[in-house]
């Protein structure tokens, strides 16, 4: 992020979201506020968008972990999750069309600048902010995420549920590895969503290329990647006791069986982490 600016990634992936809603319809994840919290814009990326095929791979993927994630919750709220805690939440929508109602406390935690943007945004677009949600102002890079939510009324006792999305390969890995540390610490139990990507050279193809240039060039580089293997290991050393991990055939046979495939992005991987 540039100084003083919000999240020029937050804002992409918020326009791929709603990109998906229309030349997609949706088909793999629904949202009736993904174009409206845009405003205007959003007509014009989808307009942009339907004769730029190189976009669709990181478009379709988007679209999965945003799916895989809510699916996630929905089966952690039925198992007594109780708070939501939504990491680098960009411009996600998950709160203001939440369908499990009041019950879910739900925490957005995500850089200053992005959250007063997106504030913005909101007003704008006449979308109303739940009485269940807690805004959290954190720098991952300067402030940790137990003193940020501690000070907005985060309850450690409470089992909950993180998303974390678009975020892990931006932040340095000492940053990713204590979040997930605290993450698999708290007393009431936790589960945790988040994607990451494997090293350069697992990964060939224009895609990966095009979309490190991208980040690199809005001064959001990518600064982490893992091997699958080592960690798995780093979780279960951390706690985590049970881990579901889609790789990109694992995406393949879930959400496009019977449609012919799809051109995801080669080394997405989407990962679900239970500790207690």
């Amino acid at each position: 992020m540039q100084p003083g600016e919000p999240s020029r990634t937050a804002l992409g992936a918020a326009t791929h979201r709603a990109v998906h809603q229309v030349l997609e319809h949706g088909r793999i994840f629904t949202d009736p506020l993904a174009g409206r919290i845009l405003g205007s814009e959003a007509a014009s990326a989808a307009k942009r968008a339907e004769g730029d095929v190189s976009q669709r791979q990181l478009r379709l993927f988007i679209a999965v972990r945003t799916r895989f994630a809510e699916d996630a919750l929905r089966t952690a709220f039925a198992r007594g999750a109780r708070q939501l805690v939504v990491l680098g939440a960009g411009l996600d929508t998950y709160a203001y069309r939440n369908p499990l109602g009041e019950d879910l406390d739900i925490f957005e935690v995500d850089h200053p600048d992005t959250q007063d943007w997106k504030r913005r945004l909101l007003a704008e677009a006449a979308i109303p902010v739940p009485g269940n949600l807690t805004y959290v102002p954190v720098d991952f890079e300067r402030e940790t995420l137990e003193d940020g939510l501690t000070l907005e009324g985060f309850d450690p006792g409470k089992r909950t549920f993180f998303t974390w999305l678009g975020v892990v390969p931006y932040l340095a890995e000492e940053v990713v590895f204590s979040t997930l540390a605290f993450i698999a610490s708290l007393p009431g139990g936790a589960q945790v969503v988040f994607d990451y990507g494997n090293p350069p050279g697992k990964v060939p193809g224009a895609a990966t290329e095009n979309l490190e240039r991208r980040a690199a060039a809005v001064g959001e580089p990518l600064r982490s990647r893992f091997e699958t293997d080592e960690l798995h290991a780093r979780l279960r050393a951390l706690g985590f006791s049970s881990i579901e991990d889609l790789g990109p055939s694992g995406i393949r046979n879930r959400f496009f069986a019977g449609r012919g495939g799809a051109p995801l992005e080669r080394g997405g991987h989407i990962l679900l982490a239970t500790a207690r």
